[in-house]
């Protein structure tokens, strides 16, 4: 028996299959969530395997209870798991944020984000009614700002952040107007 969650949406863009997460999903997860890539969100060399699968536990359990969660991004060529991208709240979380990471370094600088995240957040702001959006960026993060910015976000400094012991920068997304109008 295959293990899957029920009634998640599925959404496409050119080369990406945006879907819940499955159990199989691991086997492409666990080796970011245990590498220096992953450092900046919550992962690191020193994470086991046993704390990848409980992460990957944690982004599951979101969508059950919220009714909506991270996608993760499958690669429509291969077929393969390659990241993960979309909206996120934990409950002590100041505002809805959508948060990305790609798994495998052979998927980074493809614009497999970027290309996700825009149909995520219109699906944020059409189908989940979000007023609002943020992405919150460790400000050592470079690459994930660059994104960012690619995607029209501003830095918005008076923003509450979910933890303020952390070096996090509040990025705000356009508002819904704005991106649904395009």
């Amino acid at each position: 028996m295959r293990a899957y969650l029920a009634n998640t949406p599925t959404l496409e863009t050119e080369r990406l299959i945006l879907r819940g997460p499955m159990a199989s999903d691991l086997e492409a997860f666990a080796p970011f969530v245990m590498s220096d890539r992953a450092r900046y969100t919550g992962g690191g060399a020193d994470k086991t395997l046993g704390q990848a699968c409980r992460t990957l536990a944690i982004i599951t359990g979101h969508w059950h209870l919220l009714g909506w969660g991270p996608f993760v991004l499958q690669d429509r060529a291969t077929g393969q798991p390659i990241g993960s991208a979309g909206p996120w709240m934990p409950s002590d979380w100041p505002e809805p944020e959508l948060g990305w990471s790609i798994w495998t370094p052979e998927a980074e600088g493809k614009g497999y984000a970027h290309e996700a995240l825009l149909t995520i957040r219109r699906h944020a702001y059409a189908d989940l009614g979000w007023p609002t959006a943020v992405s919150y960026i460790d400000t050592r993060n470079a690459r994930s700002i660059a994104l960012a910015k690619r995607l029209g976000c501003t830095l918005d400094p008076a923003a509450d952040r979910p933890n303020r012991d952390e070096p996090l920068e509040v990025w705000r997304h356009p508002a819904p107007a704005e991106v649904l109008a395009a």
